[in-house]
């Protein structure tokens, strides 16, 4: 067994009562319960998202700040810069910023740093490159800023404004400012505040929309009272979903709008992505993560975000599609690079790597591009389950990012070790720094030394949440679609997983792929047969005899069918039956 099962505590007389009083299955009101939802209405807000829900953006800490010396640089008709960040969160939240300012009548210009040359964020190159190639009063810093501590002061001293609008930890002391829009600072003001502190930069970049159409719409700003918003929120759904923040919250009345607009979007730029993803018509939290995304990120990653922001950008068909068809050449020239960086550092790992001595992994050599080093670290994470980072060459200093897992907080651990980086910054799970070669030793020992003290030999093992214990005849197609109700999933609000106990195979398994590394295998507990498929099963152990399974259950359209296919996670030797195994069904009480 992989994974250390952890199934969630059956509520089931609470469950029953939820179902009938919200007309829901007691198996979809016990998957409320386990993401938090106890209350009727809580569950009604949870299950129908209203962009009504959404606080007054004005709630946000320095909002009103923000929006002042934006006003003050309108009339005065100030040059205003968007500096952004080459993600897709800082790209869609520039793109969306310079859509919103100029159609109000700003006078806005944006600057994306090159990953390779400037680095992340407001860096010193990164702005001195941007006062040289614009007429700089005010300076709006997106989805970065927020521990440029001596940057903001030097632009201070040189006559520049700054705004932050950015959701990634403050430093202490937090820069000097015009205003920091930053929910990490709601979670410190008294009365609290609407649970902001999930936001990533794009869904700050519509409250800031917001805000502004709202103040020009009292003050007469022409062109606030015909802007509509609505529109924007394709270019929310995708930085949101891209940044891997909670899909609760606000974030959850974003995307569920947004993927809406996203799916039946004319923006050209979306709609060449879309071409050339091979998207489908509607749209969900993997087209977006695994589709449009990494297309999107691909320029950024490689070289710089510019086309990327070109694209969302583009105002017709015919100049888009060049555009999304070179990012995906990009993309796919980034694969190829990352799995070659992939294959070395797991190779090397699977060598050396001592479960008992290392709690962190941080790898790196000089020729590794630091465009993929992200994605590499989530992949070595994947196979040996460490915090991890993996580090490549940038001049005389190498660059890496982070990815960890829970109990872990690799931003708070960075900050431990701040004497030994240039810099760093992020989130508890991931996190970027920049380092001497000479310190990488160093930084490795210390943050095995955090790491020892903060994790517990059960955390080193990873967990597979599990919603309930069910029976097969309980995962009907209609079951399927009403669980449905719970998407948008994705980070904070995980799709449904299941298991069922005590089932057998019921015929031979059947390999797949080119390589044979997917199984294909039939289960039954007497009652259903189901059909399973195991991605990447081909050289796991195979169940024998009695056994337990780990799934996610899903819909499988095929030659005109459509069944009930199980995603197998894991499988275990089979233990007894739970006495709460089994959720009572809709029709046992009453429900349709």
């Amino acid at each position: 067994m992989k994974f250390r099962w952890s199934p969630a505590p059956p509520q089931l007389q609470l469950a029953e009562t939820l179902a009938v009083q919200n007309q829901i299955s007691p198996l979809l009101a016990q998957c409320l319960l386990n993401r938090g939802h106890e209350g009727p209405a809580a569950i009604v807000a949870f299950l129908e998202p209203r962009l009504k829900q959404l606080a007054d953006p004005f709630l946000l800490p320095n909002m009103e700040a923000a929006v002042q010396r934006l006003m003050r640089a309108h009339a005065e008709k100030q040059p205003l810069v968007l500096f952004g960040d080459y993600d897709v969160d800082g790209v869609t939240s520039t793109a969306l910023l310079m859509e919103v300012l100029r159609g109000l009548g700003w006078a806005v210009d944006c600057y994306l740093p090159h990953r390779r040359d400037e680095g992340y964020g407001l860096t010193p190159d990164g702005v001195e490159n941007c006062l040289r190639k614009f007429p700089v009063q005010l300076l709006l810093a997106v989805d970065c800023g927020s521990n440029a501590v001596e940057v903001i002061a030097g632009l201070r001293d040189r006559g520049v404004d700054v705004i932050v609008l950015d959701h990634h930890q403050v430093s202490r002391p937090a820069p000097a400012a015009v205003a920091l829009v930053n929910p990490q600072l709601a979670a410190q003001c008294s009365p609290p505040l609407p649970d902001f502190t999930e936001l990533c930069s794009a869904g700050l970049a519509f409250k800031l929309a917001h805000a502004l159409v709202k103040r020009g719409r009292e003050t007469g700003l022409a062109g606030a009272a015909q802007c509509d918003l609505k529109p924007l929120l394709d270019l929310v759904a995708l930085g949101t979903i891209a940044d891997l923040v909670p899909l609760t919250g606000e974030n959850r009345i974003l995307v569920s709008a947004g993927l809406e607009q996203l799916s039946r979007t004319a923006r050209p730029g979306l709609v060449a992505l879309k071409e050339v993803s091979q998207c489908p018509p509607q749209l969900g939290s993997y087209e977006v993560g695994f589709q449009l995304a990494p297309r999107l990120n691909a320029a950024g990653r490689l070289e710089t975000a510019e086309a990327a922001l070109h694209l969302i950008l583009a105002p017709d068909l015919k100049t888009a599609l060049p555009l999304a068809q070179a990012l995906d050449s990009k993309n796919r020239e980034r694969q190829i690079i990352e799995r070659a960086i992939s294959d070395t550092a797991l190779g090397e790992l699977r060598t050396k790597f001592d479960p008992e001595k290392d709690f962190v992994i941080v790898e790196g050599q000089p020729l590794w591009h630091i465009g993929v080093v992200g994605i590499v670290a989530s992949r070595v994470l994947q196979q040996f389950y460490r915090p991890t980072i993996i580090l490549g060459g940038d001049g005389e200093f190498w660059r890496g990012s982070g990815r960890s897992i829970p109990g872990f907080d690799l931003a708070a651990a960075l900050n431990a070790c701040s004497d030994l980086l240039l810099r760093h910054g992020g989130h508890a799970m991931a996190a970027g720094v920049t380092l001497s070669p000479d310190r990488v030793d160093a930084f490795r020992v210390r943050l095995n030394e955090l790491a020892r003290k903060a994790l517990q030999e059960t955390d080193l093992r990873p967990v597979l949440r599990l919603d309930a214990e069910v029976t097969l005849p309980e995962i009907s197609l209609a079951r399927l679609a009403e669980l449905d109700r719970l998407k948008p999933t994705g980070q904070g609000n995980p799709s449904v997983q299941f298991c069922v106990r005590g089932v057998t195979q019921s015929r031979p398994v059947q390999r797949m792929g080119a390589d044979k590394q997917h199984i294909k295998l039939w289960v039954t507990d007497g009652a259903v047969t189901c059909e399973c498929v195991w991605w990447g099963g081909g050289k796991e152990s195979l169940p024998e005899g009695v056994f337990d399974l780990a799934f996610a259950p899903q819909v499988n359209a095929f030659n005109g069918r459509t069944t009930v296919q199980l995603k197998v996670l894991d499988w275990a030797p089979a233990t007894a039956p739970s006495e709460t195994s089994g959720l009572k069904s809709p029709v046992k009480l009453g429900l349709k």
